[in-house]
């Protein structure tokens, strides 16, 4: 029960932020924008729609999941509240559970609302609406959940700058994991084994991109869409585990 009250609190403050409206209203414009691109393309504006649209979703999505979460702690520690909090009988790991639970919520409501504004705009011109298509939204936002994670992981030893540096930098990296790993193949030696090492540890969020299977029509079995699923939401729970072993270590005094 205390988790779920942090999750509705933390949910109904980022209704109130204004960051947040901001990107989903660049959101839906970008997704509407497909509409005057594909009048300047010869073909293939079917796919058109879909890369943009997918595209928007992830990239509005994650900028939500970093900036929003990096402040989830931090924004408690510059505000002197945490040591309110922290004095309360509530788990330090509670309260972070509760903050990560209330932000993907946001996301997950957020994404909804993008996604039914992709969906408005391939009924609007007839773009045949397949089922991978909702296996990548869902992929979408086990991506999100882990990019949350992320942001609170760094929130809770470094200031909000740092976080959304760190953040950031990881999400670029874990879409490049592949490559790590290729490049380490041709390397050989320590420089193999380094890059083998990272392709191993950091999260290879390549593996939640079904952009490609979405506009070429390729459908995902659903044991492996269950594998990658379940590789995200392992990793989650990694990541918030490590969050609140070095959260309940701080000293705010």
């Amino acid at each position: 029960m205390k988790v779920l009250s942090i999750a509705f609190n933390t949910f109904r403050e980022n209704l109130r932020d204004k960051l947040l409206y901001n990107l989903l209203i660049f959101a839906l414009l970008m997704i509407g924008s497909s509409l005057i691109l594909m009048r300047l393309t010869l073909g293939e504006f079917h796919r058109l729609i879909l890369d943009i649209g997918l595209g928007s979703i992830n990239f509005f999505g994650v900028l939500i999941a970093i900036f929003v979460g990096i402040g989830l702690v931090s924004k408690e520690i510059e505000k002197k509240t945490i040591y309110t909090i922290i004095s309360k009988p509530v788990a330090r790991f509670q309260f972070l559970l509760g903050k990560y639970v209330g932000l993907s919520l946001t996301l997950l409501i957020n994404t909804a609302i993008m996604a039914c504004g992709l969906l408005a705009v391939l009924y609007m011109q007839d773009v045949p609406i397949h089922a991978v298509l909702f296996k990548a939204l869902i992929m979408i936002v086990v991506e999100f959940m882990v990019i949350t994670a992320v942001a609170l992981l760094f929130s809770t030893f470094s200031s909000a700058t740092f976080s959304a540096i760190f953040t950031l930098a990881l999400y670029v990296i874990g879409h490049l994991t592949p490559d790590l790993k290729a490049f380490g193949e041709k390397m050989g030696g320590l420089g193999k084994t380094i890059l083998e090492g990272m392709y191993y540890v950091l999260p290879n969020l390549d593996r939640f991109n079904l952009k490609g299977h979405v506009t070429h029509q390729l459908d995902v079995p659903t044991g492996d869409l269950l594998v990658i699923g379940a590789y995200g939401l392992a990793y989650t729970a990694f990541l918030l585990t490590l969050a609140s072993v070095i959260f309940q270590r701080r000293d705010f005094r």
